[in-house]
């Protein structure tokens, strides 16, 4: 056996608790070195009455195998370690390393242990977002349903975006497409920051407390959480805690009064008098900027942007206070949080008890790019944007750089990377505002397009659309990204369309979907995914090879897919994909 592969650390992603009475426990070992894994457990105070477990092999990513039990108990004071073989040899894994055997007698000093599972240290994620399907709006460029708000000067609705284009999109165009996002048949909208701002993105905030007067109101935003409540769509709103707007007040304060200034710890400054940018500088992206004058941290280098200082207590008080504000006047589901992974996690400790106080069902999630375990063990984000994820589906479906047995165990590693809580709340997307369209990533191959879609409404978590993608919209990175929706309809691609519908109803149907174990494979060049829950039972196989291929079950699948028909499929090249219920 590889014992370097192995790899256990309790109250982490490898034994959490899942319920108040149920703890599941990992292990990490080499790929296919084991052939039996058993783990052993028993309550602390009672270890006469340890009982031995069968582990699943439930994900095995490039490197390593991960197995699983979950262990359903009245007393979570629980002492436990794992008998581990290779066929050959059994050996003993405990905290105290490997021995041919375990020693009973003094259990206490070589078990590993979860001490205790305390209600109040669970990580509880919203109930809905087990069947939330999400749609991503750029609110100035969806739809203009008040031209009496519109931006001076308006570019012409269609024409191609440029840093500074306005086009006068706003949250009446949003409410007045709620029709059309039933149609689509989504259930949650994610708006990208409506504050008050100088920018069409909004993600360089002047006013917190205030809706941006060419997107509306608040009363107008009240109106639309609930009107799209009644239709069964759930709101979540974008908040930009890590940086502010030069023209936010108190960074125009710092720059008047220098240290005199009641605001100046509010921002990271490094050096007074701070550096001073003219209008035009300070949000013009396209030229150089002399950072030998930006003697204060900001977003990037940008100093449009100015860094907030989340650990001021008058800041947080500020911050908590209108987030506390929004969440209760509106009766919005949630916040998705931008650049979070720069902010201190006191900060989103107490945002997290802020929220969950008003609306223990609202979401949380982090707009973190990387591994985002830190943020995400219940005292932080319920989840965050999975770009993880993203970079996966490009590098398989659009450019074809990993096969399908490289996608999978990528795919199969981000999974052990969290609870599965977690995994089950993470927002799943193939693009965003901040990316390539992912037709485009695709070359325009729709073919592609088709397969991404059905693996990101077949795999665990939440399915996001970006705007537009439904109807064959594509766009370069920003700004091509973030176009003007298109609403006449002789312009889309309806057959897309009506196959972004027929994939989000199985979604809705399949309880597998939803609520379903997961697991992937590889097998001949082909990917295989299999959700089940209950008699639910569903299998998506995509063939993005350049080969004909027949379905190709493995061994350990023949008990999931068992319907005849299917296994007389053959696959087209590219094109080739089946998501069937069995």
């Amino acid at each position: 056996m590889n014992l370097q592969g192995f790899c256990h650390i309790p109250k982490s992603n490898y034994a959490y608790a899942y319920t108040d009475k149920d703890l599941d426990i990992r292990l990490r070992t080499a790929k296919d070195d084991c052939t039996a894994v058993r783990v052993i457990i028993s309550q602390k105070h009672r270890w006469r009455d340890k009982k031995a477990y069968r582990m699943e092999k439930v994900a095995s990513d490039r490197l390593f195998d991960y197995y699983q039990y979950r262990f359903h108990t009245e007393d979570s004071r629980l002492g436990y370690y794992f008998e581990v073989s290779d066929g050959t040899k059994t050996l003993v894994y405990s905290e105290s390393g490997f021995t041919d055997t375990f020693d009973d007698q003094n259990a206490y000093f070589h078990y590993f242990q979860y001490p205790y599972i305390n209600e109040t240290d669970l990580h509880r994620i919203p109930d809905w977002v087990h069947s939330a399907i999400f749609y991503q709006i750029f609110v100035e460029r969806f739809c203009n349903g008040d031209h009496t708000n519109d931006p001076v000067p308006l570019t012409p609705w269609g024409q191609p975006p440029k840093p500074q284009s306005f086009y006068g999109g706003d949250l009446q165009g949003v409410l007045e497409k709620l029709p059309y996002l039933q149609e689509l048949g989504v259930n949650g909208i994610y708006l990208t920051p409506i504050f008050q701002s100088p920018s069409n993105h909004k993600y360089d905030t002047t006013d917190y407390r205030k809706v941006d007067e060419m997107f509306g109101s608040k009363e107008l935003l009240c109106t639309l959480v609930q009107q799209a409540h009644k239709v069964g769509i759930r709101v979540v709103l974008d908040g930009v805690f890590n940086h502010s707007c030069w023209s936010f007040a108190p960074f125009q304060d710092v720059l008047e009064h220098g240290e005199q200034s009641p605001y100046k710890d509010w921002f990271h400054i490094d050096s007074f008098p701070v550096g001073r940018f003219t209008e035009e500088e300070a949000h013009d992206y396209t030229k150089p900027l002399d950072l030998s004058r930006l003697n204060y941290r900001a977003f990037g280098t940008s100093p449009s942007m100015p860094k907030l200082n989340t650990e001021n207590p008058e800041l947080e008080a500020y911050l908590l206070g209108t987030v506390s504000m929004w969440t209760k006047d509106t009766g919005i589901d949630g916040w998705r949080l931008d650049v979070s992974d720069e902010v201190n996690h006191g900060f989103w400790r107490d945002f997290r008890k802020t929220v969950k106080a008003i609306n223990p069902e609202a979401l949380i999630i982090g707009e973190n790019w990387h591994n985002a375990y830190p943020w995400l063990q219940g005292d932080q984000f319920d989840s965050v944007m999975n770009y993880p994820v993203t970079k996966s589906c490009i590098q398989f479906f659009a450019r074809r750089e990993v096969d399908a047995a490289q996608f999978a165990g990528d795919l199969s590693g981000c999974l052990m990377r969290n609870s599965e809580q977690v995994d089950f709340a993470m927002l799943n997307l193939l693009d965003s505002h901040d990316t390539m369209r992912f037709l485009t990533w695709c070359g325009g191959d729709q073919r592609l397009l088709r397969m991404a879609v059905l693996f990101l409404f077949s795999y665990v978590g939440m399915p996001c659309i970006y705007y537009g993608s439904e109807i064959g919209m594509e766009g370069g990175g920003d700004p091509d990204c973030r176009r003007t929706f298109d609403w006449n309809r002789e312009n889309w691609d309806k057959d897309l369309f009506h196959f972004y519908q027929q994939v989000i109803a199985l979604r809705k149907k399949a309880k597998a979907l939803q609520d379903g174990t997961i697991r992937m494979y590889a097998k001949e060049g082909v990917f295989y995914l299999i959700r089940a829950c209950g008699e639910s039972r569903l299998a998506t196989v995509l063939n993005n090879t350049d080969q004909e291929k027949p379905i190709a079950l493995q061994d350990d699948f023949e008990s999931l897919i068992s319907t005849e028909d299917m296994k007389k499929d053959v696959l087209r090249p590219f094109s080739g994909c089946i998501c069937r219920l069995l």
